[in-house]
């Protein structure tokens, strides 16, 4: 029975439109070699090539194809957006969150992030790519990926990776590295409930244990499938070579699941368990600088456009659908949260700003792609006001200590967007629409926005459990084995002297 998968993670009808244009000029371009070649044979290109730029679409092509697919502007698209994505870590998320804390534990936040990052990259290389971008084996292959590219085996300058346009393709390279920037700035976001109260080593092997069984297993499940080429093929089948969201039809561009709500309920299940700081609630742990925290905030929102129109995987208009409506969607949300604050407090400020900022980002990356330029101001406006409910009133009334609301905005953030995106999505509020990849090539397929909505109500659902469980097991086997909260006397006189025997200001 052909099982018609709705998604459209980047390849929507405008990717399609876009590609068959390429396929054409490629045409041109062989016709036009053709000419030249015969006033100059030195100059004609090799048998294979011609063929490959001479043929509009390749049912399953050979790698030798493969490599004749591949174009240097999608190409240096995705190293840009590769270079921007890992800015929003080092040094924007670390400057973001370190300007959050006091003086005392400003070093060792950022610290946490930079070893997050460094560690990360390499467990990326042995398992983590292979885990999350490969087929899975028997009856877990929709849950997690195999072996079978760990340690990088196979992987090299002339293997590619698939796009979401038939017989478009980028440098493999490209992708992983690419994919790894995302993989590295998800357990760094989890910092942000614990900062002032964890030990640093515990910390970065509770970093790695949550990359391997909860991160990866999730970006296989959302994201990972056979491409556009392959896809149809497996459809009709019980088991389609895909993740088992991505089956499911789950919609998200650039992360809503894997990422913000994924880090956002880790870092919830966290600061549960550690408790909360030493005289929170008591004495005043105000923001020691919040300049830093807004230079991080406007980096976040520069890297931002790697992150969510690098996605598209091309350099075709659906990446600048995704790179305004990132821009929009996050001056609607700071605009908004600064309202909020003028409703409440009396008082717009740099910290509010700064934060409606951020919750914009996180809630159009799931729809960056999908919704139109004015869906997207509106989650924005609509983003800021639930997350400044959830970071004071919610927070206050259940009294938990989230140090620098990673959960109030990158998982309530995260839950917005990725709900919002199966309704702006819908052609007729100006989405995209979605298409049928189980048809070769992909065609557009039909909305039905009700249904959309179970699915990415499924997804959201998956990812708080298999997040939350997972986490929690983690934070109790380390604490039990390794203790994850220091002394009280070190947690009072600071972590960056204790953890780091250094400070990160000497007067």
């Amino acid at each position: 029975m052909i099982r018609k998968v709705l998604c459209g993670v980047g390849a929507l009808g405008t990717s399609l439109f876009a590609a068959t244009a390429a396929f054409a000029q490629d045409a041109a371009v062989a016709a036009s070699t053709a000419a030249a070649a015969a006033a100059s044979p030195a100059a004609a290109p090799s048998a294979a090539a011609t063929t490959a730029a001479a043929t509009a679409m390749i049912k399953a092509p050979t790698a030798a194809q493969m490599a004749t697919m591949v174009n240097k502007g999608d190409t240096t698209w995705m190293l840009i957006s590769t270079a921007l994505v890992l800015m929003m870590s080092v040094p924007a998320l670390a400057l973001f969150y370190g300007g959050l804390v006091r003086t005392k534990n400003m070093l060792s936040v950022l610290m946490q992030v930079f070893m997050i990052i460094s560690i990360g990259t390499l467990v990326w290389c042995f398992w983590g790519y292979s885990e999350a971008f490969t087929a899975g084996n028997g009856v877990t292959a929709p849950f997690v990926g195999g072996l079978s590219k760990a340690f990088l085996m196979g992987v090299n300058a002339t293997t590619v990776a698939a796009t979401f346009s038939n017989n478009v393709y980028i440098p493999e390279y490209a992708y992983v590295v690419f994919q790894m920037t995302f993989a590295i700035i998800t357990p760094a976001l989890i910092v942000g409930s614990l900062a002032d109260r964890v030990k640093f080593w515990p910390l970065m092997l509770f970093m790695v244990l949550w990359m391997t069984v909860v991160y990866f297993p999730i970006a296989h499940m959302v994201w990972y499938w056979a491409g556009p080429d392959f896809y149809y093929q497996t459809a009709s089948t019980a088991a389609p070579d895909g993740g088992f969201m991505f089956n499911k039809g789950a919609l998200d561009f650039a992360g809503g699941t894997v990422v913000h709500i994924n880090a956002g309920i880790a870092g919830l299940v966290g600061c549960l368990f550690l408790g909360k700081r030493i005289g929170y609630g008591k004495e005043p742990m105000p923001p020691h600088s919040l300049t830093m925290t807004m230079i991080g905030a406007s980096l976040l929102w520069v890297g931002w456009f790697g992150f969510n129109a690098g996605s598209n995987l091309e350099a075709t208009g659906l990446a600048a659908t995704a790179f305004i409506n990132t821009f929009v969607a996050t001056a609607a949300a700071a605009v908004s949260w600064a309202l909020c604050d003028q409703v409440v407090h009396g008082k717009p400020s740099m910290l509010g700003a700064a934060s409606g900022a951020v919750a914009g980002l996180v809630a159009v990356t799931p729809a960056s792609g999908f919704a139109g330029p004015m869906g997207a101001i509106v989650l924005g406006l609509i983003v800021s006001p639930i997350c400044f409910f959830f970071v004071g009133k919610v927070k206050n009334a259940f009294n938990y200590d989230d140090a620098l609301d990673v959960f109030g905005v990158h998982c309530i953030g995260g839950i917005v967007g990725a709900l919002g995106t199966g309704i702006l999505d819908a052609p007729s509020l100006g989405g995209q629409g979605i298409v049928d990849y189980t048809k070769f090539p992909a065609v557009a397929g039909a909305y039905d926005m009700s249904a959309q909505m179970i699915t990415q109500l499924e997804g959201v659902l998956l990812t708080l459990v298999w997040s939350g469980v997972g986490s929690a097991i983690l934070y109790f086997a380390i604490d039990k084995i390794f203790g994850l909260r220091p002394s009280a006397d070190a947690e009072r006189e600071g972590l960056d002297i204790t953890e780091h025997g250094e400070r990160a200001y000497n007067y």
